[in-house]
Formats: structure tokens, sequence, C-alpha cells
């Protein structure tokens, strides 16, 4: 991989510095206290930050935060986020109120060496996610001013073709941060050769979702195990009847071609808990895979089923898990993700979890992290970089 690298910036020297890292903070806030839910990507990019605050440098941070529409939200302010960050550091985090606008200008001119500043939500300006590229050009323009060198630890975000993204490091000296190069490091070893058998783990919603990594995975593991809301449209596809479940009927044949031409590597689950309803207190028992009963819906795949998938992944020697195996927010229906990733911590085996729900549900189960080979933190951009895709972000870094 011909990308720079912080430790090749630190060489060089960042004391008094301005050094513009891109984060990815895109943390989950309840809705009602407006409090961060689970801190994982903050605490995954200090390692870059603390060494550049070590290193003397002005640091200055930048990211996301859900879905505006390209103007100041309320509700997605990182005002939070800048108040955890620096109990994480130790020290204050200085605030902007806007992205380029007059309190990041002063903000940013008012920091000392080894000190931290975090920029307004990159979203509430749509010059960020324009896909006119002079636009997007111009608000890089802006976000460039603020740095003599640039970073980017956002491995959730290099897929997007975004200003901070793409378009800055153009205008700056740029490296990875410690968190894109390790991710991208583990990457690269399910891609290149990886010790077999290989394992993959595939949950979540929709086959639509998961469909190009599927085709680019068939060919190269040796299992493809698959649970989750995604799994009743495989059922539907072998025949069976699936209730009130989740379901892409236009997805059926296509099903039904992957299975043909798995050769045996997919597996289905047996069994699955099937409620009366999409609720934690729903009355819900545990039924053949192929016997749901048209009133019910399957939340979660079932303890056969689990059984099945550990053993599976008791041979494994590399594991790749994206994608939750049923509605593990709810107590009644966790069991199957539970499971599924104990196995894959017993496992002998190099094991990576793909960002995303995955990765928030090792963290909400009480699961030790440190069990895993590696947590991702792109549960988007390490699908993508499986199915062999440029992502925007790391192309920007190897030029």
């Amino acid at each position: 991989m011909s990308i720079r690298n912080l430790d090749d910036l630190l060489g060089e020297g960042v004391s008094g510095r301005r050094v513009l890292v891109r984060a990815d903070l895109n943390v989950p806030l309840d809705k009602q206290s407006g409090e961060i839910t689970d801190d994982g990507r903050i605490r995954a990019v200090l390692p870059t930050l603390s060494a550049l605050v070590q290193a003397g440098a002005k640091v200055v941070v930048c990211s996301h935060l859900g879905r505006p529409k390209g103007a100041p939200d309320p509700q997605f302010s990182l005002r939070p986020v800048a108040g955890r960050l620096g109990e994480l550091l130790g020290a204050p985090v200085h605030f902007a109120e806007d992205t380029v606008g007059d309190s990041a200008r002063s903000t940013v001119e008012g920091l000392a060496d080894g000190q931290v500043a975090l920029l307004e939500n990159l979203r509430f300006n749509k010059g960020e996610t324009s896909k006119d590229d002079a636009e997007r050009g111009a608000f890089a323009d802006q976000l460039a001013a603020f740095g003599d060198a640039y970073v980017d630890d956002a491995f959730g975000a290099v897929h997007r073709k975004h200003a901070s993204v793409y378009d800055v490091p153009a205008r700056l000296p740029h490296v990875a941060g410690r968190l894109v190069l390790r991710e991208v490091e583990v990457l690269s070893k399910l891609t290149g050769d990886p010790e077999r058998p290989y394992v993959v783990v595939l949950g979540g919603s929709k086959v639509s979702d998961k469909l190009a990594v599927i085709e680019a995975l068939l060919p190269t593991v040796d299992r493809l195990l698959i649970g989750g809301g995604m799994c009743f449209t495989f059922l539907k596809a072998q025949g069976h009847e699936v209730g009130t479940s989740l379901l892409e009927e236009e997805m059926v044949e296509t099903c039904r071609n992957l299975l043909e031409r798995s050769g045996g590597k997919i597996l289905l689950p047996v069994d699955v808990v099937a409620a009366d309803a999409f609720a934690p207190d729903a009355t819900h028992d545990t039924v053949p895979a192929d016997g749901i009963p048209s009133h019910r819906l399957g939340l979660d795949i079932g303890p056969e089923t689990v059984a099945g998938f550990a053993a599976a992944l008791s041979q494994a020697k590399t594991i790749f898990w994206n994608g939750p195996m049923g509605v593990f927010e709810m107590a009644a229906f966790a069991n199957g993700t539970r499971g599924i990733a104990e196995a894959i911590t017993k496992a002998d085996a190099f094991s990576v979890v793909g960002g995303g729900d995955s990765a928030a549900a090792v963290r909400a189960l009480g699961l030790d992290e440190s069990s895993f080979g590696h947590i991702s933190t792109g549960g988007g951009a390490s699908l993508e970089y499986l199915e062999g895709k440029t992502l925007p972000g790391i192309a920007a870094l190897e030029s």
C-alpha cells in the first residue's frame, strides 16, 4: 500500500503546525437525552489524536454526524462529542459553533501547541456531500485552510466521495492515521490469501444491501453463514413460507441462483425465533425454518442454527462477520447474535467484525472486544473493500 502514514508525518515534526484530522465521530445519540450511547468510534481515533497532541501539533478535528440536509440542525450537533472526546483525551476540546465560519476560524487561530479543536458537523454544509465537483472543491478549500497537513483517520467514511475525504487530501500533505492504516492492513488479509477454512457470517436486514459482497466472496470463502432478516428471502428461494417475516420478493430469484451456484457453501437457518409482532414483549417461540406460521415473523435465528453455525466456525482459521443474526436490541431476540459472537471468540481463528451494527452488538451485549482479532469501524467501507471497489478516501491518500 503506497500510503504515507502518521509516523511519516510525526517524523517530519508537527510541533506548532496545524494538523487537520478527518475522524469518524458519527456516534449514536439517545433521541430523548441527546447523550452518546456508544463511544466506540471516539475511542478508535484516540491513538492518532494522542500522538499528535503529544508531538505538540495544533489538532483540528472534523467529522460528520447523522444525515442533516446540508444545513445546521441541532439534533446532529457534535457538541456532545466534543465533551466526551475531551474526557477521553484528559484535556478540554475547543468546540467551534460552525464548520468553516467565524467561530471555526477564531477557534483554530486560538489553539496553542498540543491543543485540540472540533469543528461543527461537516454535513451542515452542503458542499461536503455535493456531487458537483466545483461546489465540493470550494468547501474543501475552506477546510484545507485550517491545516498545514491532513490526516485521514475516518475509515467509516473512506467509501464516500466527500469534500473532507476526497478533495482535501489533494490540497494538503496527507497521511493515513493509525486507524485507517490498521483497517486496510486487516482487510487486505481477507482479500489476499486468508488462512483456511475461511468462514464468513452475514446478517442484517436486506439481501440487496449485501448482494455485491456475497457475489465477491462466494468464489473465495469455504462457508457463508446467513442469518438476520436477509435469511428469509433465501428461505423463500428454497420454497419455504416465511409468514410475515422481512422479505425482498424481487430478490428471491437472485437468491435461488446464488444457492444453486454456491456448491453448498451457503448455510441457512434450520430454525428461527418467530413472534406475533415486532415488539420486545411479543409472544414468540422457536419453529423450524420451513414451518414459520403465516401470522408470525422471524426475529432471530434459533438454537439449532446457532449450534450448526458454531460448529462451522469452530473449524475456521479466518472469520469475517458483518450483520446481526436477529433484532439484538430486544433481549428476547438477542440470543442468536450473542451465540454467534461467542462462537467466533472461541474459534482458533483470526476474526474480523465488519463494523456497523455488528460492532454495536458486541458492545451492547457486553462481550469482550479484545477477544476478536479486529473490530472495524466502517461497515459499508469494509464491505466495499471486500467487494474490490476503489474507495475514494483511500485513492486520495495514495495519490
